[in-house]
């Protein structure tokens, strides 16, 4: 790296200072030099002896500003321009803010001013060993204040190189105080045009146009859940990003096991990254494809995650303690591709998710469906519906009626006047930090970013419904889908003795539920994780070379693309599926079932019927534990094995709990300990409990039995319901004799329960009945079960059930 001057300077009034270095000013100055040019300094001051780089450069102050505005009297030709001005009218908008621009951009900077900005430019260029290419970024003096983000609304401007270049930039940079965009925000919140002063950041370019950069925050923008980092991440300079010009690599890192020296990176999400913005050689900047190899590849490694991750809790925590309360953050960090060095380049607080303070639970439920016409990443967890308007230039949002969906290829500041209309967003790129999805989070609108192909499958006109209330993948469906809003009130819910647990399948759902108040998790589901994630059935990664199908092997060939072992694949996108889970309830257990698939879902899965058997009855089949120890099917089976090891030591997610399914007899039982254990997952080591499914007869009859074998018990009500009566629960012949509450169930459920109290062993129960059935729950709990796990939907409510009961 390359060592500055620290030769120190005499003491300055910073008041009447016309340029001030980053490492004079500290977030106390932010009425001297904007948040932007605030935050650099106070990071470089605080943060770079921990560790964390910034580039070098200075502060062109708002004095500057206001002597360039004095100078030429510009306010009162400025004011007496704004007295008509409408900024609801968008003609009228760009009408007085051209004007505006051009009356600043032919105004003389005063001479004094540029006579500082040289000076200030070739002591950079010194410290730095010759002429210096920099980033000229605005930062104006009501940037970046928690309760308004005037982010993005000036302009920025990119490896500009030689001084007459940089006053030409600062030029354009005073004048983008009066872009549209600009003077409607400031109009919309509220601040008075001359109130707002602009200061200009001189920062040394990092050379990321010739490797990687991104942003990352501190929180997870789409559900508030504080305990996560995202970092996304593209080639090529910065711009891209936030700009959505393309959809980048998302990543996210569990904080508080980061903190404890871990590795917990949760999820890693290719973007398809197809352009990137470099250096043009008329120092300027110009975008180009990236190569496709380069696209399939991802972007950071898990190292370069990893510290990226520990500077955003470093950066959160300093600002935490700065303002005296949590202040989760939005940071801009470059790698510079000369020499390989990550650098902080921005670092602002968050200011949608962290001003939420009220206690109510909004969730949205789709009723039914239709033809999805596109798909992307959800942004917020809302439902939009409307007329779509499809727009692909900025110049013609005049056509742009309230009320409506825009549809467009990307948005930048110049939309603004417009998203605030809209009752959703869609653009073809971009990923969860670009510009749209933080306009549409800051107006609490649902948008849904990086479809692709959104302005050709939607047509001006048609009718659609914006759904971000499904997941994180967000669906555009055709026509007017009916929805409902349920509001429960969070505060003051009563505790009770019994814990009341969820049921959670997907993981994208997992931070969203994480706010749904509960004692963790009773039922992690692999299933889902392995049909909707995963897709490939585990043998046909072991045996890829011999896969028949040809069909498949393209396929998988696709999936697995850059993992040198295919087996790799299952493991990664596993172990991601089941941290996400373990670390959105983390620290309560999670307790998550091995495979239950039968052999004819196995079947479904890509290559999976050249390694299945067709039987008569799967249902009572080759499931479960009878799988684990099986020569046909252990491989398979030690994949999960590594996917849970390394959830559990590498993520630090000690608290999720194995449990075993249709496990028939105890002996079976001690064999999938044992095949456990042969990969690491010894009973007892690092706190590890396995539990045990009670689904059977036999788990019943023989329970004193199993509980030398596992530390607790799940009841599967549906298996434990069908295999006690006797009948097949996919049969319409006999569907209506099913019926958890049938006498001979509820004997079963409360001999299990008394064989697990007499042993000391937990029990709970993770089946449909105490979802459907209040009289069930109060069965259950009159029982003394430990636990009861619900779908997310009847938690609140068998909750205060409860409490009523235990009272």
């Amino acid at each position: 790296m390359l060592k500055l001057s620290t030769q120190k300077k005499a003491p300055v009034n910073k008041s009447k200072s016309l340029v001030l270095w980053f490492e004079e000013v500290g977030l106390a100055d932010l009425p001297l030099v904007g948040g932007k040019n605030a935050s650099l300094g106070e990071m470089i001051r605080q943060l770079r002896p921990r560790g964390i780089e910034v580039p070098q450069g200075f502060a062109i102050t708002a004095e500057a500003y206001r002597r360039f505005i004095e100078y030429a009297d510009l306010e009162t030709r400025l004011r007496e321009l704004f007295a008509d001005l409408d900024v609801e009218d968008i003609k009228n908008l760009r009408c007085h803010g051209l004007e505006a621009r051009s009356l600043i951009a032919n105004t003389l900077l005063p001479p004094d001013l540029e006579e500082a900005i040289a000076l200030a430019y070739q002591q950079l260029c010194d410290r730095y060993g010759g002429e210096t290419d920099v980033a000229v970024r605005s930062s104006a003096t009501a940037e970046d204040l928690p309760d308004a983000s005037f982010a993005g609304q000036q302009e920025t401007y990119l490896n500009i190189r030689g001084l007459k270049a940089v006053l030409q930039a600062t030029r354009k940079c005073f004048a983008s105080l009066f872009t549209d965009r600009a003077i409607s925000y400031r109009t919309l919140k509220g601040f008075d045009h001359f109130d707002v002063a602009l200061s200009i950041g001189v920062q040394k370019m990092v050379r990321s146009d010739l490797a990687t950069s991104g942003v990352m925050f501190s929180i997870d923008t789409e559900t508030g859940f504080k305990n996560a980092v995202l970092i996304t991440a593209a080639y090529g300079l910065g711009e891209t990003v936030v700009q959505g010009a393309v959809n980048p690599d998302e990543y996210k890192v569990f904080k508080p096991t980061l903190r404890e020296g871990f590795r917990p990176i949760l999820e890693k999400r290719l973007g398809s990254k197809a352009m990137k913005m470099i250096y043009d050689r008329t120092h300027s900047t110009r975008t180009v494809p990236v190569p496709e190899a380069q696209q399939r590849q991802f972007a950071l490694s898990d190292n370069e995650i990893l510290k990226l991750a520990r500077w955003a809790l470093a950066i959160e925590d300093h600002y935490s303690q700065i303002r005296g309360g949590y202040s989760p953050m939005d940071i801009e960090w470059a790698k510079d591709g000369q020499t390989g060095e990550l650098f902080v380049v921005q670092a602002r607080p968050e200011t949608v998710e962290s001003q939420k303070c009220d206690r109510v639970l909004r969730q949205y439920h789709i009723h039914g469906g239709g033809e999805v016409l596109a798909e992307g990443r959800a942004v917020g967890d809302r439902v939009g519906q409307g007329k779509a308007r499809v727009i692909l230039n900025v110049q013609r949002i005049d056509e742009f009626r309230p009320g409506e969906v825009l549809v467009t290829q990307k948005t930048d500041p110049d939309w603004e006047p417009i998203m605030k209309k809209a009752s959703a967003i869609i653009t073809n790129s971009g990923g969860r930090t670009c510009h749209a999805a933080i306009i549409a989070r800051e107006m609490g609108i649902p948008a849904i970013v990086g479809c692709g192909n959104a302005t050709d499958a939607v047509r001006s006109g048609q009718e659609v419904t914006v759904s971000c209330a499904e997941g994180e993948t967000g669906k555009v469906y055709e026509g007017l889908i009916p929805f409902a809003i349920a509001e429960t009130v969070l505060d003051d819910l009563p505790k009770t003795r019994t814990q009341i647990l969820m049921n959670v399948g997907n993981p994208e759902e997992a931070f969203r539920l994480a706010s749904v108040p509960c004692d963790g998790v009773g039922l992690a589901r692999l299933e889902f994780i392995i049909a909707n994630h995963i897709k490939v059935h585990p043998l046909a990664l072991i045996h890829f070379d011999d896969i028949e199908d040809e069909a498949a092997r393209r396929e998988i060939e696709r999936l697995t693309a850059g993992f040198e072992q295919k087996p790799d694949y299952f493991v990664d996108k596993l172990a991601h599926g089941i941290g996400t889970i373990a670390a959105a309830f983390y620290p309560n257990p999670v307790v998550v079932r091995m495979s239950d698939f039968k052999s004819n879902e196995y079947a479904n899965l890509l290559g999976g019927r050249q390694f299945e058997p067709e039987e008569e009855n799967p249902m009572i089949g080759w499931r479960g534990a009878s799988r684990y120890t099986d020569s046909k099917y252990r491989a398979a089976f030690a994949l999960e094995c590594r996917a849970l090891k390394r959830v559990r030591d590498e993520m630090g997610l000690a608290n999720v709990i194995p449990m075993i399914p249709f496990c028939r007899t105890p002996e079976e039982g001690r064999n999938v300990l044992a095949e456990m254990e042969k990969h690491g997952l010894k009973r007892g080591e690092n706190s590890l409990q396995v539990y045990v499914m009670c689904e059977l007869p036999s788990n019943v009859l023989l329970a004193d039995e199993f509980c030398q074998v596992f530390d607790g018990f799940s009841i599967g009500s549906n298996d434990l319901t069908q295999l006690t009566l006797g009948l097949d629960r996919d049969s319409g012949l006999v569907a209506h004799i099913f019926d958890e509450r049938d006498e001979a169930v509820k004997r079963m459920v409360k001999w299990a329960i008394a064989a697990a109290k007499k042993h000391g062993r937990k029990i709970g129960i993770c089946g449909q009945a105490p979802s459907d059935y209040p009289e069930f729950a109060r069965f259950l709990v009159e029982a003394g079960i430990d636990s009861i796990s619900l779908n997310p939907d009847s938690v609140l409510k068998t909750r205060l059930d409860v409490a009523k009961m235990e009272e």
